[in-house]
């Protein structure tokens, strides 16, 4: 026997008043989420090693979390399925596919995942989609937002968008699509990528000493008519005294001075300017600096204000990783046919030293102590 599809009790919607709907050009309006923006920042983490450093440490800073259900069989299940999931073929756990799902969230503005069953409709695995091949389109309703695929070279609807989840990164207004946690680094990493850049050519002709020869022939008659002559002489010899693998003395007649090009030159001071470009990147990221190796203070300890702002900055991150959780695991759930809701528990976030911790325990006791 068919099991009986349940009703439908989402309510229906219409039609969005201040959406661009009744634009005759509408349906063509999609996101192919921004090949070139997709390249652009994944090129900026491969080049600024200090990006990257800061959107894994972000990853795990946010921490772990257990998965509450209210009935006690479905419990069961979802320790199992929390703990021992599949995700993408590859590794193991619900926390693994959050951690890649947060990643990409970061990265790029927007993260999509699927539950993936079996042929019995058991979930078997979670999947992180890669974002290059999605393409998202605005329903006709002008809410909604529907999901296509591109893997067969043109772009068709996915037949189960319910066993998907998506989030996204501070949206503008009406975008289908999120911000980047990278936004605005493009031109502040290619200038510090350009003044790197500038270093290491400089070194490479400092380190590479390149020398000056020049012969000036004396003012007789004879040196002038063989000045050539002895010129290519000189060349031959010092070539010859350069090239070969041991040290050689080079032994000239005449009036020969040898310098080192650009030995005159200084290399310019670019402490200042690559500071003031790195503030400008772990601004944006919004981690301490000396969390991503920067000693720009004479501590190393992490101050109180330092550590609530971000605390408030990861708090805000797992707001928007919660609904996510909660329908993965509610997905799960249903198609095992189990009853009971889905309740996220966040680890506590530990940034502050162990001692100021515990002094703070300690003075929260002593006032429950007084009051009682």
């Amino acid at each position: 026997m068919k099991k009986k599809k349940k009703a439908d009790t989402s309510p229906e919607v219409c039609s969005v008043q201040t959406g661009n709907v009744s634009n005759p050009f509408s349906v063509f309006e999609a996101s192919a989420l921004g090949r070139h923006d997709l390249q652009l920042y994944g090129a900026l983490r491969d080049a600024v090693p200090i990006i990257d450093a800061a959107v894994t440490k972000l990853v795990r800073l946010t921490g772990g979390f257990d998965v509450m259900c209210t009935d006690a069989k479905s419990q069961a299940y979802m320790d199992r399925f929390v703990s021992g999931i599949c995700v993408n073929g590859n590794s193991t756990g619900l926390e693994s596919f959050v951690s890649g799902y947060f990643e990409q969230l970061l990265t790029y503005g927007t993260a999509i995942g699927e539950v993936v069953t079996d042929c019995n409709g058991t979930p078997c695995a979670l999947f992180n989609a890669p974002l290059e091949n999605i393409e998202l389109r605005r329903n006709e309703n002008g809410l909604n937002i529907d999901i296509y695929s591109l893997t067969s070279g043109k772009p068709e609807k996915i037949a189960y968008p319910e066993l998907t989840v998506m989030s996204v990164l501070n949206p503008e207004a009406g975008a289908i699509t999120g911000n980047s946690l990278l936004k605005g680094l493009p031109f502040f990493s290619s200038v510090l990528m350009k003044i790197f850049r500038t270093v290491g050519n400089n070194w490479e002709r400092l380190g590479n000493v390149r020398f000056a020869v020049t012969y000036k022939p004396q003012n007789d008659t004879l040196d002038r008519a063989y000045a050539k002559e002895r010129a290519m002489q000189v060349a031959e010899e010092w070539s010859s005294a350069m090239s070969s693998g041991s040290v050689k003395d080079f032994v000239a007649v005449g009036d020969v001075q040898i310098k080192v090009i650009g030995a005159e030159a200084q290399l310019p001071d670019s402490e200042v300017s690559v500071r003031q470009l790195l503030e400008q990147i772990v601004a944006k990221t919004g981690l301490p600096p000396f969390l991503l190796g920067l000693s720009w203070s004479s501590t190393e300890r992490m101050s109180s204000q330092q550590a609530d702002a971000l605390t408030s900055e990861l708090e805000s991150y797992r707001r928007i990783l919660t609904p996510a959780i909660v329908k993965v695991c509610d997905t799960a759930l249903r198609l095992m046919g189990l009853p009971g809701e889905v309740n996220v528990i966040w680890d506590e976030i530990m940034l502050q030293d162990m001692v100021e911790a515990s002094r703070a325990e300690l003075y929260s006791a002593q006032a429950q102590k007084l009051i009682n």
